[in-house]
């Protein structure tokens, strides 16, 4: 993974060192709240309900064990003894004390991490495939060009404030795991016809109140010309960008009401006035590809045996080795899915006992590093087939090994009226009751791929708007009720989910995602996939069912 040259580590030593006395300041009576408002959203911490809120970087959802464990001192020395991964690959942290904020983040520097940028109207924390470098259908790793667009967009003096956030995401596989085409810029790795490898760009993603699918403004984007196109895109959104109403400030809404031809046609003409002077060479490319070198992987991890006797000895193992694990490039090693969706836990909580363990996992099996997903769980990437049975068994002690990955109660799953100020309706209780009825569910592994994303807010941090089954918290003259949509996907073919009708109230949400998993069962044809089995019927056989006794 990357590492910090000097340049880098003085950055964010003096960013701690500014936003102290800024924080100071602030507890002084010398800034209002308006003035360290802004302040403070650019090193990542909110006001919520009980207590400020504090968001930590994970670029592109790599971590070395260290930072694991420094994650882990973190939330027992200055929170309450856990952390929440979010979708966008980072770590929330609910509990810490204003004033002590200054000295978290001290020590989150002694290990490469910060909070710069993680919130306000800025270029936010850049994603990627949580896969990316060890999948067997990547073109080429994405993280090199993550990191070149990381270091282009920490505090770029032009774009400080932008009219809103801003969200990039970068995939160089065929299947699409980091959500692409739902993020401001989109940037895919592709062939052309000529054999040579560059980018596909889209623009015009986001989700929230108004969630639209980003489109193709650049077909093919030669590596060299990476960084100058994307500021092009980024100015033409400063300079046009609404910022008279925040709810049409995206520049979703600018490519819409602008229109994609002429949107495109003032990028390019910005773009021609700047791409000979931003070219990114291949001298840079290579330096960067080579901070992410493959590990000393094991040529003889192949020749195991052990693997196929134990699964078809434990059954348990066996289905915990086909939900959380997935094929790997390397012969003899498959990635492993550390489920943060145990069923009497919030989702993508983890606490610091967990944090430390699975520190240890990695230096043990896993080459030292472990990778966040935009599903709110962990990899470890790099796991030899004999070690297989031997970390599930850590793992399922640890209660990190919830054999659920892509199923029905992998769902993501916002903090809601717990704890954020902006939420209409609670997630997190919610969550565990859906996951309840579920576990006791028969067929409820025969369901295969489900993804059920709820959102306590139209803000969408979880996703709601392209959930197989959407949920979102609404506020109906202060009761908590909730909306349901049908048929979204965050994958290739990339959609919006249809509203199946009303708003059901809070003691009916449960019913109604089981009578909506019932009508999906009825209906399905032989190893027919539930979005498949929607597109098919419709939503006329579901709302009829979830709607009968209303």
């Amino acid at each position: 993974m990357y590492q910090y040259n000097e340049q880098d580590q003085t950055l964010i030593e003096e960013r701690v060192t500014q936003f102290r006395g800024q924080t100071q300041r602030f507890l002084n009576g010398e800034l209002g709240p308006d003035e360290f408002r802004a302040l403070r959203l650019m090193n990542g911490l909110y006001v919520q309900t009980h207590a400020p809120m504090l968001r930590v970087a994970v670029p592109y959802g790599l971590l070395a064990s260290r930072q694991l464990r420094m994650l882990a001192k973190v939330a027992r020395d200055y929170d309450k003894g856990y952390c929440h991964f979010t979708t966008r690959q980072n770590v929330q942290y609910n509990w810490p004390d204003l004033e002590r904020v200054p000295d978290l983040l001290a020590e989150l520097a002694t290990v490469q991490m910060h909070a710069i940028q993680t919130s306000g109207n800025c270029l936010r924390n850049t994603t990627s495939d949580h896969l990316a470098g060890v999948c067997p259908d990547e073109l080429e790793d994405p993280r090199p060009y993550c990191e070149i667009i990381r270091q282009w967009t920490t505090l770029h003096p032009e774009f400080a404030y932008l009219p809103r956030k801003f969200k990039i995401a970068v995939s160089g596989s065929e299947q699409d795991r980091a959500a692409v085409q739902l993020h401001d810029i989109g940037v895919y790795l592709v062939r052309n016809e000529e054999g040579r490898i560059g980018f596909r760009v889209l623009a015009g993603g986001g989700l929230g109140r108004t969630p639209i699918i980003g489109q193709t403004v650049k077909a093919f984007l030669e590596k060299k010309h990476l960084l100058s196109y994307l500021e092009a895109i980024l100015r033409v959104y400063n300079l046009l960008g609404r910022r008279d109403n925040k709810y049409k400030a995206r520049i979703k809404i600018l490519v819409k009401e602008t229109g994609l031809e002429k949107f495109t046609a003032l990028v390019e003409n910005e773009w021609l006035s700047i791409r000979d002077d931003m070219l990114l060479s291949d001298e840079r490319i290579a330096a960067m590809q080579a901070q992410f070198a493959l590990p000393a992987y094991d040529p003889a991890a192949n020749n195991d045996s052990s693997l196929a006797q134990h699964l078809a000895d434990d059954q348990a193992f066996a289905k915990w080795y086909k939900y959380n694990s997935t094929d790997h490039r390397v012969p003899g090693y498959r990635a492993v899915f550390v489920s943060l969706k145990a069923p009497d836990s919030p989702p993508g909580d983890i606490t610091a006992d967990q944090l430390d363990a699975l520190a240890n996992l990695a230096d043990a099996y896993s080459f030292g590093e472990v990778r966040s997903t935009h599903r709110q769980n962990l990899v470890l990437a790099d796991i030899k087939h004999a070690d297989l049975y031997t970390l599930w068994q850590k793992l399922d002690a640890l209660k990190l090994a919830t054999p659920n990955i892509g199923t029905a109660t992998d769902m993501i799953c916002c903090p809601g009226l717990d704890f954020c100020s902006l939420a209409n309706a609670g997630s997190i209780g919610v969550a565990r009751e859906i996951n309840e009825a579920l576990d006791d569910m028969d067929y409820i592994h025969d369901i295969g791929d489900l993804k059920i994303n709820m959102s306590g807010c139209m803000n969408g941090c979880a996703h709601q708007s392209v959930g197989h089954i959407g949920i979102l918290g609404v506020d109906k003259k202060g009761e908590e009720w909730y909306q349901i949509t049908l048929g979204g996907s965050s994958e290739n073919e990339a959609a919006i989910g249809d509203r199946l009708g009303p708003s059901v109230a809070k003691h009916q949400i449960t019913k109604s995602i089981t009578r909506i998993l019932d009508v999906y069962i009825q209906h399905r044809l032989e190893e027919e996939a539930f979005l498949q089995t929607v597109k098919r019927v419709g939503l006329e056989p579901f709302r009829e069912k979830v709607y009968a006794n209303h």
